[in-house]
């Protein structure tokens, strides 16, 4: 009566994980092939350089302004009075909204700096200017 009773009761000291990364990887297979479709459209803008530039957070609303002058807001091309609207309407919905600027390299600082008051004068406060990052700093480069 003693032996017989203690050989069942053994405790499970081992946890199967071939199911876990079994679902891993079938969750991951599945990111891999939609992520290709999550991307938003771009526009090839010729960024300006900057060899100490930092991460920049993913804003709600990114303006593009392309090497002929074209406008661009979230990947759609608009005019400058539409742009303003849609931006408006950004801020209404949430008073957070952040703007990435991103402008070609080639346009007037003075364009640059206009479309800067256009998203500013809507109520944006925080905004970032898009850069492409240097691979090596220049001293010599002003």
């Amino acid at each position: 009566m003693a032996g017989g009773a203690a050989e069942n009761e053994d405790e499970i000291t081992g946890i199967n994980v071939t199911p876990l990364v079994d679902v891993v990887l079938v969750l991951l297979i599945i990111f891999m092939v939609t992520a290709n479709f999550i991307v938003r459209e771009t526009v090839e803008v010729d960024l300006p350089r900057a060899a100490n530039g930092g991460e920049t957070v993913q804003g709600l609303v990114n303006v593009v302004l392309d090497k002929e002058g074209k406008l661009f807001f979230d990947g759609t091309e608009v005019r400058e009075d539409e742009l303003s609207r849609k931006i408006s309407e950004a801020v209404s919905k949430d008073k957070d909204t952040r703007a990435i600027i991103s402008a070609d390299q080639s346009l007037p600082y003075g364009r640059v700096m206009h479309l800067i008051d256009v998203v500013k004068g809507q109520g944006i406060a925080k905004f970032a200017l898009n850069i492409e990052k240097d691979v090596a700093p220049e001293a010599t480069r002003l």
